[in-house]
């Protein structure tokens, strides 16, 4: 029995004794928002008519919460927010840093965009199924990846964003769904599973799962540790989930098939995700592996892009054609984490918001076509323009946006990352991307040409004379957004170099986990 005059145990070697402050709890109110408005959604689950305006109500104060976390992130450094006031790296710790809390927002734009449009597409059947809960709980997955701090829990949000767009994916429940979603499933399955494999390796040679402190401690280890199959076995789970050549052929198979809005969600949001881990991983924690490894995936990038921009020009169907410029888009910027230069990371960190806007709306602008045309292939659309020329004038800036033609958004990462290939002399990179970028331009002018500018082809459907369409308004904000981001892209480029610069040298990122200067 102890002595009751004993000295008391000096908690603060274990435990932080300052209190959390607000701008601290910052960095998991996202994740907190999305779980606790899609816990209200299932106990009003019978009230179905509630969904909308409380999902979007909680997606509009999520931007406004990641708009906060990135002002602050922006103005005072990374933050940091360590789970049961357990000190790091024992703590599971949230870090928000540029890149993270940007993508962060980002995102929520788009899934406030999807909200917005999916009150009017998605029908009962679909909201009593669960189409708002499954929206937050994807949320709630991605804003988690974005802002770890802990690679385990990278995976665990990997997961759930994963479950939840099964759900997505499968609502409406017709064969071409089951279908498109088995596929879905399984590859992405594999993904995880091989994801999960290397962390119990990485777990096995670093005795911790803090990526601050694995970046300080890879420092240390060197050639002493087999960090090269660490960094191979990272680089091919990450280029799974990024849908990348080889491993890209679940994407086209599956994106086409749910609802145009999970379509958007989809394209916009979940192969950027595998992006940003991989810049995590590799860029920020594996940077020597990273560089011995960038031939390979700087070959990997080039069949990307060429091959993801030739299937779309092969496509009839809009939604597929999509699938496939996704696909060119991320072959591109893995280009950028081949180059590995501060400027190519901030024109992948660059091309990454801006595709998050962009293919968001993209599927959107293709699904009003589908809409409004009576069909949803190339073949068997046209007039649009001569039915709806405003919307046809939405559609073409979107076009000219994804086509990276000047001086539309889609430009400048395009560019910063052509240029990063020819500094360092790697011209057949640069060549890929600039050939890439010019098969998307005449898959999307063939697109404009064929659905909205020809009259409709004998044996098309008729266009009908008046149809019940979604609201509009978020294809507009995105569109001012991606012409906002074009004409003055000065703001996007300093935020994405000063977030290349954290991930290359992330003193500030880990002086925010570690404050006292050492890990555990």
């Amino acid at each position: 029995m102890a002595a009751s005059g004993s000295a008391p145990i000096d908690l603060s070697a274990a435990l932080t004794m300052q209190p959390t402050t607000l701008v601290e709890w910052l960095v998991v109110a996202p994740v907190a928002l999305c779980i606790c408005v899609g816990a209200i959604l299932m106990m009003v689950r019978h009230s179905t008519r509630l969904h909308a305006g409380i999902a979007i109500a909680g997606l509009v104060l999520l931007v406004v919460i990641d708009a906060a976390l990135l002002w602050n992130v922006a103005t005072n450094g990374p933050i940091t927010m360590v789970m049961g006031r357990w000190l790091p790296p024992f703590g599971i710790a949230f870090t928000a840093d540029l890149t993270g809390a940007a993508l962060a927002l980002a995102g929520a734009i788009a899934a406030l965009a999807c909200g917005v449009h999916a009150a009017s597409d998605v029908d009962e059947t679909g909201k009593r199924y669960g189409f708002y809960p499954f929206l937050m709980l994807l949320m709630a997955g991605v804003s988690g990846a974005f802002l770890t701090g802990d690679i385990f829990n990278l995976y665990v949000w990997f997961e759930v964003l994963l479950i939840s767009s099964f759900g997505l994916i499968v609502l409406g429940s017709t064969r071409q769904q089951i279908d498109g979603a088995l596929k879905y499933a399984v590859l992405n399955l594999i993904g995880t599973t091989l994801f999960l494999i290397t962390v119990g390796y990485l777990y096995a040679i670093f005795g911790t799962l803090n990526m601050a402190d694995i970046a300080l401690k890879a420092t240390v280890l060197g050639d002493d540790a087999p960090l090269m199959t660490l960094a191979a076995l990272f680089t091919l789970a990450f280029a799974m989930k990024a849908a990348a050549f080889p491993v890209n052929f679940w994407l086209p198979a599956s994106y086409h098939t749910p609802k145009v809005v999970v379509s958007a969600l989809f394209g916009g949001l979940l192969t950027k995700v595998g992006i940003y881990a991989l810049l995590r991983v590799m860029v920020m924690l594996f940077p020597v592996q990273r560089e011995a490894l960038s031939f390979p995936i700087a070959v990997v990038a080039a069949l990307t892009m060429i091959l993801g921009a030739m299937g779309a020009l092969a496509q009839n169907d809009l939604r597929r054609m999509l699938g496939y410029v996704v696909i060119s888009g991320i072959g591109t910027m893995l280009a950028g984490v081949a180059i590995g230069s501060p400027a190519s990371i901030s024109g992948v960190i660059f091309y990454a918001l801006n595709s998050v806007v962009l293919m968001t709306a993209l599927y959107l602008v293709m699904g009003h076509a589908a809409r409004v045309g009576g069909a949803s292939t190339l073949s068997e659309l046209g007039g649009l323009y001569a039915k709806a020329p405003w919307f046809s004038g939405l559609a073409l800036a979107l076009f000219f946006a994804g086509s990276g033609l000047p001086p539309f958004s889609g430009f400048w990462p395009k560019a910063m990352l052509t240029k990063s290939a020819i500094d360092i002399g790697a011209w057949w990179l640069a060549s890929a991307i600039l050939v890439s970028g010019f098969i998307v331009t005449i898959t999307f002018a063939r697109a404009f040409l064929l659905c909205f500018w020809r009259p409709l082809p004998a044996g098309g459907h008729p266009l009908p004379a008046t149809v019940k369409t979604p609201t509009l308004a978020p294809v507009v904000a995105l569109t001012v957004l991606i012409v906002g981001f074009g004409l003055f892209p000065e703001t996007i480029m300093r935020l994405s170099q000063h977030a290349a610069d954290g991930l290359a040298d992330p003193s500030a990122y880990i002086r925010s986990v570690f404050p006292q200067g050492a890990s555990q």
